[in-house]
């Protein structure tokens, strides 16, 4: 069985303080070393590449320098407290000097005791962990981690096979799934679930935002096809790495916008590709989200903390800060979901430490056909306005402009993007809805429909228009120049006579559930998923630049390929967060 493979700037769990282990926990045996754990070649290379290092450095060999650093991970005798910070915390003299130190031990101390793994080389690669051939007769293994709310439905649609383990740092959260798949093993700590349970094969991530990327890189590092909920990551760079991983261990993955599973969106992108509505130069998108609260500042004070609630695995990589139960100032119940909570459940969605606001949220389904069929790269200019935004939560409105250039033979894009409204009498992180495309640009769907949808999406091509009433683009309707007004999409002549050019997911049941059963095909050895990572992560890491922009309160001028905002140094802390100790990616 693989070993998990540990960052060595993690902090190690045996020494970390934290609670008493449920039951289920403690009866799994006792994790290996630290030492043993970081064996791994990945994490010794993930070290040795951060600092830009070659063997050549040391004047070692380069076993020796797999040895550096995973003296460095384990050898507490050799390490003062410094060393369990993230690797950025080490200057790169203060690497090379415990290196070497480490290196010269382990020569004059011999190796005997010690079986390295193979070191990877140029002249000698070594591949990455890969997941284990499964035939389509067979069951895969899967833990979830993230195991209420999202987690559920998740975890329900991957029924069929074997759930053998269940994760939530809110007990609270999996008491339904536990009743439910009694034969799991449950954790608090994902870590331990996946250093513990060898014999998983696939892994579901639906937990706040801020933990997506943390859990799915370890798990795909281990060679674990991976589920994971969208927005697929919180930074730009974790989107960008998550990509990078999953075509490197060769696992199936999925991301969970569930639209891309349906008839519609499909036959959507076919359309505007197959030119039917002309060069596409403008598109709108817009949602009712937020349905959380937003626009508030952090509040002050501390509740204690449930014994069945994990707040340090809870906040993960994000920065600490002190448990809130409930606002003091306001009514447990409000006119939002979860409105009363502080944090959790659900409405970690406005705080930027932990959610993506409502552009996160949503766009990964709205903006997922225009995406595809409009075959957007990177933007090279992304702007937004909002209302009040402070550095806690995410605005109560915003709109947002994206400018794409010329692709594939396609003129440039300018992309808008809208969301929540004015506050509320009364209610001042609640809002109205207001803020939709303008209405001369609304006149064919308001004319059609009577109403603006809470929801929608809309394409200005030369020829006509496309318009998508809902979230996750299941139907659509379309206008042609001389027409007179919109009309259903699979009715209409001109669509008829486009052939079908993409595969479409032959699952029964609703979108969600097909859009699973095609990630468990493709672990299994099909075809990978329509939403797999390599287009998943491309859509989340754009995206994702319209939260920077908020965060930059300024124009930003994009450096795609180098992931740079060129005008903006400043916005390099929201591309790449700094994880907090113990907690590096």
């Amino acid at each position: 069985m693989v070993e998990f493979a540990r960052d060595p700037a993690q902090v190690d769990l045996n020494t970390a303080t934290r609670r008493q282990p449920p039951k289920s926990e403690s009866r799994k045996p006792k994790p290996e070393s630290s030492a043993a754990l970081a064996a791994r070649q990945p994490a010794d290379k993930r070290l040795a590449s951060d600092f830009g290092l070659r063997t050549s450095d040391f004047g070692i060999q380069a076993s020796h320098l797999c040895l550096c650093a995973r003296m460095l991970a384990g050898t507490k005798e050799a390490m003062s407290k410094e060393h369990t910070a993230s690797s950025s915390a080490l200057s790169r003299r203060q690497f090379l000097y415990r290196s070497a130190l480490a290196a010269g031990a382990t020569a004059l101390a011999g190796c005997a005791r010690i079986q390295p793994s193979p070191v990877s080389t140029e002249e000698a690669p070594i591949p990455p962990v890969q997941p284990r051939r499964i035939s389509a007769n067979e069951k895969l293994n899967i833990g979830a981690v993230g195991a209420g709310g999202k987690g559920s439905s998740d975890i329900n649609c991957c029924a069929s096979e074997n759930i053998i383990a269940l994760c939530d740092a809110d007990e609270e959260m999996a008491v339904a799934a536990r009743k439910r798949y009694p034969n799991a093993n449950f954790y608090r700590d994902w870590r331990k679930m996946l250093e513990q349970e060898k014999s998983l094969d696939a892994v579901i991530v639906s937990t706040p935002d801020h933990t997506h990327a943390v859990i799915a890189a370890s798990a795909m590092r281990l060679g674990k096809h991976v589920y994971c909920q969208k927005p697929l990551t919180q930074t730009v760079y974790e989107a960008r790495l998550l990509r990078e991983l999953a075509k490197r261990h060769k696992v199936a993955t999925q991301m969970g916008n569930q639209g891309s599973a349906e008839d519609g969106l499909r036959r959507s992108v076919e359309v505007i590709q197959a030119g039917l509505i002309g060069p596409v130069r403008q598109v709108h998108v817009w949602t009712n989200r937020p349905i959380w609260p937003q626009g508030m500042d952090r509040p002050a004070g501390a509740h204690p903390i449930p014994e069945t609630l994990d707040w340090d695995g809870w906040i993960g990589p994000a920065p600490m800060r002190p448990y809130k139960s409930r606002w003091t100032d306001q009514p447990a119940k409000g006119g939002r979901r979860g409105s009363g909570s502080v944090y959790a459940p659900f409405v970690w969605r406005g705080w930027q430490d932990f959610g993506t606001g409502a552009l996160g949220d949503m766009a990964c389904h709205t903006a997922n056909m225009p995406f595809r069929a409009l075959k957007l790269g990177y933007p090279t200019e992304i702007e937004a306005t909002s209302s009040a935004m402070n550095t806690e939560s995410y605005p109560l409105k915003s709109t947002i402009r994206f400018e794409f250039p010329e692709r594939e033979g396609l003129p440039p894009v300018q992309f808008w993007w809208y969301d929540g409204g004015n506050p509320k009498p009364n209610k001042p992180f609640d809002h109205d809805g207001s803020n939709k495309p303008p209405k001369d640009v609304l006149a064919d769907v308001q004319e059609m429909m009577d109403k603006i949808p809470g929801s929608g999406c809309l394409l200005i091509g030369n020829k006509g228009t496309l318009f998508s009433p809902d979230d996750y683009g299941a139907q659509f309707f379309l206008k042609l120049k001389g027409e007179k007004e919109m009309s259903d999409g699979k009715a209409h002549e001109a669509v008829k006579a486009i052939p079908q050019s993409i595969p479409r997911n032959g699952f029964e049941g609703g979108a969600d559930l097909r859009q699973h059963l095609e990630w468990i095909a493709a672990c299994k050895g099909g075809a990978p998923g329509y939403s797999d990572f390599d287009v998943a992560a491309y859509l989340t890491e754009i995206i994702l630049l319209g939260c920077v922009a908020l965060k930059a309160g300024k124009k930003i001028e994009w450096d795609g390929p180098n992931m740079v905002a060129k005008n903006a140094p400043e916005a390099a802390q929201w591309i790449r967060r700094q994880n907090r100790e113990g907690w590096g990616i």
